[in-house]
């Protein structure tokens, strides 16, 4: 069992701690373009003759386009802890403006080279809102926002394109929400370009 933990102990330092005859970058940002297409829970516009009606929610899907930035601290050559923010915005059937933010971190493992895959898993919150407006039926504007738990699981591609410059040809991204008592699937595509220092 001792040999086991020694065995674990030195494979954890050798990930952790950089080698000092290399000369890599430790931190890295991204920023890029973002493309979510969500199911959104929006809520119903119905004509209501009481001052006071309960809102209900239906679930449409959304194209939303929006911002994605991340930065990476690299303590090993290819062990990552990774921050991610998005912002992304759309309709829905016309009616409804949305608008989705998340911020997750996480472990993120890459392959060095010109060429460098990745893949990370991140946890961390969204927030939604949704304003509807008039409807021909004679709705009026409702507004609505919630928070929840979020969750990615995403892999990527870089391609180096100067020393400590690289596109970011893809990431793509599984993002999983759960808003207003019900679980979202969303898948998020991203790209842009990576500053390493």
């Amino acid at each position: 069992m001792r040999k086991v933990a020694a065995i674990f102990g030195l494979l954890f330092l050798w990930l952790i701690i950089p080698t000092k005859c290399s000369a890599q970058s430790n931190f890295e940002v991204f920023g890029g373009y973002s493309y979510l297409f969500p199911s959104v829970s929006q809520p119903e516009i119905v004509p209501c003759p009481f001052p006071s009606c309960p809102v209900q929610f239906v679930s449409n899907r959304a194209s939303m386009s929006g911002l994605e930035f991340s930065g990476i601290y690299k303590p090993s050559r290819w062990l990552g802890l990774a921050a991610d923010f998005s912002a992304h915005y759309g309709n829905v059937q016309g009616i409804s403006e949305v608008h989705i933010q998340t911020y997750m971190a996480g472990p993120q493992i890459s392959l060095p080279g010109a060429v460098s895959p990745f893949a990370h898993v991140l946890i961390g919150g969204a927030h939604q809102s949704t304003t509807s407006g008039t409807t021909d039926s004679g709705g009026v504007f409702t507004t609505a926002s919630a928070s929840s738990v979020a969750g990615a699981a995403g892999v990527g591609i870089d391609i180096k394109i100067f020393p400590h410059i690289a596109i970011r040809a893809i990431q793509f991204d599984y993002l999983l929400t759960h808003f207003n008592s019900s679980t979202q699937n969303e898948p998020r595509v991203s790209a842009g370009v990576v500053v390493a220092f």
